[in-house]
């Protein structure tokens, strides 16, 4: 029996001193007390005739009742032959062949930045989604199963349940981002094989979502008129967004979360922070006159803040991801005839039609370029003609708006 000699009041009161000195409570338990104020509670013990120390957690996280508790487990261990550092070793190497510590590791290494591009091997948006997925659907039933042991009808129940929510793409994702993990585990020999291979055809297919937009110019002209007499219970922010949502298409989320940060208004453009973007590229994008006026219409009433479209509730939040597609519904417009993505299919489709180039309108749509090389030749040329290109956009919805036909600019005469 262990008579205990310390109290959690001299535990607590005990003031650091120039060198680190100990306050003992018997039976091999000590709280070491180090000069930074730290301190750490020991345990002392002899085990094949050499004497050890084992660490039992830090004062006062680990108060002194729990600390006299895991120096008792200990005492245990070393009576009956156990080494309980050797026991601790062997817990911590047998948690790290868990699938949620190989998927936190690869999580961690997915998130440092290339030495070569100096960017993430994934975009945050990306990395962000899939930490998401794997806490949310697979760590639960999973995370702890040695990744070796897993077999693909363990997973397949996993991402059965992910299906059964209606939710295909994130099924689908959710099997990829196991495939990745599986192969880090190969690569670091903690697993011999990925078992995903066996789930193909396995899965429901995902059914490609189009999103609801108007196209025909006529329409078009009446959306932009709409917009143009919308008034949304005091809600400026909503109004602005509406009105400028047509003439930079980006993303409703990249809109809605834009802050007065990123515009340069002298030089005419909006350079979204690659930390938004789906992609994690910051991607510019040229403001014609018809959006600068617009902006600059805004920016007396939310200038003053971060955001350039805030809350209606405060200004420490940007507008609700709903709010475009409610303003449309009250103007008449159902989730079947146009959403606030339907503006980029609206852009898209005209442009396309009017004959510009499909590489300027999917750079202004932000969209990946598969080839790198590619990529890197239109972001750095192809600046100025975006430029025109949005301006001669612009015009061609004035003049939908003011209901006259006309027809976008030839681009080969820009």
């Amino acid at each position: 029996m262990v008579t205990p000699m310390l109290t959690d009041m001299a535990a607590r009161s005990a003031k650091p001193g120039l060198k680190p000195f100990k306050l003992t409570d018997g039976g091999g338990l000590y709280l070491l007390v180090k000069p930074n104020g730290s301190r750490w509670w020991r345990f002392k013990y002899r085990i094949d005739g050499r004497e050890k120390g084992l660490s039992l957690g830090v004062y006062p996280e680990v108060p002194l009742s729990l600390a006299r508790e895991r120096r008792e487990e200990a005492r245990r261990l070393v009576a009956s032959g156990v080494d309980p550092s050797d026991k601790r070793k062997a817990e911590r190497n047998a948690r790290s062949d868990t699938l949620e510590a190989i998927a936190r590791e690869w999580l961690a290494m997915q998130a440092k930045p290339d030495k070569k591009n100096k960017r993430a091997a994934l975009a945050p948006a990306i990395w962000a989604k899939a930490r998401w997925m794997l806490e949310k659907f697979v760590f639960p039933y999973l995370g702890s199963r040695p990744i070796s042991k897993i077999t693909a009808p363990e997973l397949l129940k996993v991402l059965k349940r992910i299906e059964a929510r209606g939710t295909h793409e994130t099924c689908h994702r959710t099997k990829q981002r196991c495939g990745q993990i599986f192969r880090y585990a190969i690569a670091t020999g903690r697993a011999e094989r990925d078992v995903t291979a066996d789930l193909r055809g396995a899965l429901a297919p995902v059914v490609s979502r189009y999103f609801a937009a108007i196209t025909e110019p006529a329409r078009i002209g009446d959306l932009l008129r709409a917009i143009d007499g919308y008034r949304g219970r005091g809600q400026c922010s909503t109004e602005l967004a509406l009105r400028l949502a047509p003439l930079v298409f980006v993303r409703p989320g990249e809109l809605r979360k834009a802050e007065w940060s990123e515009f340069d208004l002298e030089r005419a453009e909006w350079r979204v922070s690659a930390t938004r973007m789906k992609m994690g590229e910051e991607h510019v994008v040229p403001l014609s006159r018809q959006a600068l006026a617009i902006l600059k219409e805004l920016h007396p009433l939310t200038g003053g803040g971060r955001y350039v479209f805030p809350s209606l509730r405060t200004t420490a939040r940007p507008m609700s991801n709903n709010a475009i597609n409610a303003a449309l519904r009250r103007m008449g417009y159902s989730g079947a005839e146009m959403t606030g993505h339907g503006f980029r299919a609206l852009a898209s489709t005209c442009l396309n039609e009017q004959g510009w180039h499909p590489d300027l309108i999917e750079l202004q749509l932000a969209h990946a370029e598969r080839n790198k090389v590619r990529a890197a030749y239109n972001r750095a040329q192809r600046l100025p003609e975006r430029r025109k290109m949005l301006q001669a956009w612009a015009d061609y919805l004035d003049g939908l708006r003011s209901d006259q036909r006309s027809t976008l600019a030839d681009p080969a005469a820009i």
